[in-house]
């Protein structure tokens, strides 16, 4: 540029209005850019806001394993009948297998009091757990639904089946499957003796809790205790089988000092032991004396066994048979 057209009024001018004109321009273009910038900050905003309120793609995206933690807090019936219905992410999260690694359906069992019922049942959420099974506990389970536990339970530390019709020979064909068991109670279980314990001591080397109580005996007219023969079996087969036993119940047991001195000799790390109203057992000798080292320890003559169930809080539910019925064949194919 010329020192001429520099110091040009009508130069000067052009040049002024030249410059405004961009400045102005480049005012705009950045105005508009704030603009577009904050009307996609607030999209975004409306967007979380709409789907938090509908619950739509936060629950499609939560894991599983992070619902079914939820899920299991819930009744069995409102889990099974309710929670499906939601949303696919719910219904698949109860359809998998990861609200069925603990499954305890006793309650609905004892209502329930038929085996065949129970044992479909059994066989049904055993199936949605897919292997993951770590704790049953159930009511009058029949020989068909141990099978099948055993088989699916290669992880199962807790196995609670009280009053069940298994058999001798059902549990000593698949004890060998029950090896992880830790947690064991056969109470009631009427079908069972000592080959059974014998075969699940032989192989649930993990084995600390047993709870093996009877039926109270019936007392004879005239008699303040009915005078069973001794019977040692169980007692010994827990004796000779079982070692590392820490709680053990044998209320109503047929054994005597004979079978108790074994238990007390062998199973040396045991904290709670449960003898009540086994009237064969007279205490004698140094008995008593070991029975006393015992943290927790239950004689013969104690207080009236409470054999009561602490989970039964006396809350009515419904009889749940829709829950579980034969005609329902949609967990078969899985």
């Amino acid at each position: 540029m010329s020192r001429e057209n520099a110091t040009c009024p009508s130069f000067r001018t052009c040049f002024h209005r030249y410059k405004k004109t961009k400045n102005k321009e480049a005012t705009t273009t950045t105005k508009k850019g704030q603009k577009s910038e904050k009307r996609r900050e607030e999209m975004e905003k409306k967007k979380v806001l709409r789907t938090s309120s509908n619950g739509g793609d936060t629950w499609e995206n939560l894991n599983p394993e992070i619902l079914a933690q939820i899920f299991v807090r819930i009744p069995l019936q409102e889990m099974l009948k309710s929670v499906p219905l939601v949303c696919q992410s719910w219904r698949e999260a109860v359809a998998g297998p990861y609200c069925w690694a603990h499954i305890d359906i006793e309650q609905w069992c004892r209502r329930k009091n038929l085996t065949k019922d129970i044992d479909f049942a059994v066989r049904r959420l055993v199936r949605r757990s897919r292997g993951t099974l770590r704790s049953l506990s159930a009511y009058k389970l029949g020989d068909i639904a141990f099978s099948f536990v055993a088989n699916a339970g290669k992880f199962l530390t807790v196995l609670k089946i009280p009053m069940s019709d298994v058999t001798d020979r059902m549990v000593e064909k698949h004890a060998e499957s029950l090896a992880t068991v830790t947690v064991l109670d056969i109470s009631n279980c009427v079908k069972i003796t000592c080959k059974s314990l014998e075969a699940l001591g032989k192989n649930c080397k993990f084995l600390v809790h047993l709870r093996r109580n009877m039926p109270p005996p019936e007392f004879p007219s005239g008699q303040d205790a009915p005078l069973n023969p001794a019977e040692e079996g169980e007692a010994m087969a827990v004796a000779e089988t079982m070692p590392s036993l820490l709680h053990l119940d044998l209320a109503y047991g047929s054994f005597s000092d004979l079978g108790l001195d074994a238990i007390l000799t062998k199973c040396k790390a045991l904290r709670h032991l449960d003898i009540q109203g086994c009237w064969n057992v007279k205490m004698e000798d140094n008995i008593e004396q070991k029975c006393d080292r015992i943290e927790d320890f239950r004689g013969p003559w104690d207080d009236e066994y409470d054999d009561a169930n602490p989970s039964d809080d006396g809350e009515e539910e419904s009889d749940g048979e829709e829950v579980f019925t034969p005609s329902d064949n949609s967990d078969d194919s899985e």
